[in-house]
């Protein structure tokens, strides 16, 4: 009778054992495919940070935009500088483009920072930076309503101080 009771707690624990391991290879696959297997950005969600973008956008987005995936375009900013550099004009025609093409799309607008300076200087130069891309693309011929500031929880970029100053682009 031990010897039943055994193998019956034996089954029952690698029955659990296998339950666990399916839920945390369900969050590990969710994690990856939400963020596009950057680490970094594991689980974020990002808040609509801009209030005129806030009154259209969130009305049919709702107050959370999820953080999809990679960039479809990258600005990189000078050190210390909101200033769009004079290569980005190629970049912003393309994602103006894309969204005057498709309507039913917004785009995703998010400023990073390197580590050097000021912590809350940094992260208002990532927002200047993220308006400077919103107003080229308003000039650009993209409706306000459809460009959604999308602030990242982690706003470092990363070891590479010319990657950690960008701005990304999604169109969703």
């Amino acid at each position: 009778m031990n010897d039943q009771n055994d193998d019956a707690q034996n089954f029952a624990l690698m029955v659990l054992a296998g339950v666990v391991a399916l839920v945390i290879a369900g969050v590990l696959a969710l994690a990856i495919a939400t963020t596009g297997g950057q680490g970094a950005n594991v689980g974020t969600a990002a808040v609509v940070s801009d209030p005129g973008a806030a009154s259209v956008a969130g009305a049919r987005l709702g107050a959370v935009v999820p953080n999809l995936g990679q960039a479809d375009a990258r600005i990189y900013f000078g050190l210390a500088s909101d200033t769009l550099p004079d290569d980005a004009a190629a970049e912003l025609a393309r994602i103006a483009d894309a969204a005057r093409t498709d309507a039913g799309k917004v785009v995703l607008i998010s400023g990073y920072h390197d580590e050097s300076g000021d912590a809350a200087r940094n992260a208002e130069l990532a927002k200047n930076r993220a308006f400077a891309v919103r107003h080229a693309l308003e000039a650009n011929g993209v409706a306000r309503e459809r460009l959604v500031m999308d602030k990242p929880r982690v706003t470092l970029g990363g070891a590479d101080a010319r990657e950690a100053r960008r701005v990304e682009m999604r169109l969703r």
